[in-house]
């Protein structure tokens, strides 16, 4: 007889092995500041960045960002130009977020701390480079009185950016777990698109970015009294069906 073909309420509590957080706009109010840092740029280049562009770059790299602020703007930059704007970007979102402080997502932390109560593995993935990123890090671990991740990725450690898959698939690799037994948390389109790709589960929480139903996603409107036993039953019940919750 095959064990596969009974389940039971232990099984269903041993399925999800994994939650893996996505940063800006999804466990911190800092997306905000990325985008006023980029509209800082826009202004230094004689233009206005729209609204709708902005959001176009929500969750991207910062190549994607910059490529989409030129476009928006109709300017023309050289390659050293555009590192040197792009760095310049990375900078002021720094200043920004060191004197603005960077504020718990709804919910965010009350789950964070939940899903290491529980037991369960957990990673931070974002395109955000190590060197900003680290800001937020030791931001959340003094909060807590400790880091609440076994493992963090960053933009600039990774062979390829979200919407890739490569960034959560060799957080799953370092952590030892299934995509079929992971949770990924997203809030922006790039997110959630690199999320379905590993295999894992997805549960969007859109901040700036609206999020459009797929197969695979679950939609939530915040992470308020989001729990484990949700996350477990997210995994247990997946299916092509989109969902909102």
């Amino acid at each position: 007889m095959s064990v596969t073909s009974v389940s039971s309420p232990s099984d269903s509590m041993q399925s999800l092995q994994a939650v893996l957080f996505d940063m800006d706009g999804t466990l911190v109010e800092t997306e905000e500041l990325w985008g006023e840092a980029m509209a800082a740029l826009a202004g230094q280049l004689g233009g206005v960045f729209s609204a709708a562009a902005r959001e176009q770059t929500v969750g991207t790299s910062m190549q994607v960002a910059m490529g989409v602020l030129y476009a928006d703007l109709g300017v023309e930059r050289s390659e050293e130009e555009r590192r040197v704007d792009a760095g310049w970007v990375e900078e002021q979102t720094a200043v920004l977020m060191t004197s603005r402080g960077m504020p718990w997502r709804p919910g965010a932390r009350d789950l964070l701390v939940a899903v290491r109560d529980a037991g369960l593995a957990t990673a931070l993935v974002t395109t955000t480079p190590r060197r900003i990123a680290t800001l937020v890090i030791d931001q959340i671990t003094g909060d807590l009185g400790g880091s609440p991740f076994d493992l963090t990725v960053c933009g600039d450690e990774v062979p390829a950016r979200k919407p890739d898959p490569a960034p959560y698939l060799q957080a799953m690799r370092s952590l030892g777990v299934d995509p079929a037994g992971s949770v990924v948390i997203e809030d922006s389109q790039v997110g959630v698109t690199a999320g379905l790709a590993s295999g894992a589960t997805v549960l969007g929480v859109p901040s700036l970015q609206s999020l459009e139903p797929c197969p695979g996603l679950t939609l939530r409107s915040s992470l308020v009294d989001l729990t484990v036993a949700a996350l477990r039953r997210l995994v247990d019940e997946r299916d092509l069906a989109p969902t909102t919750s």
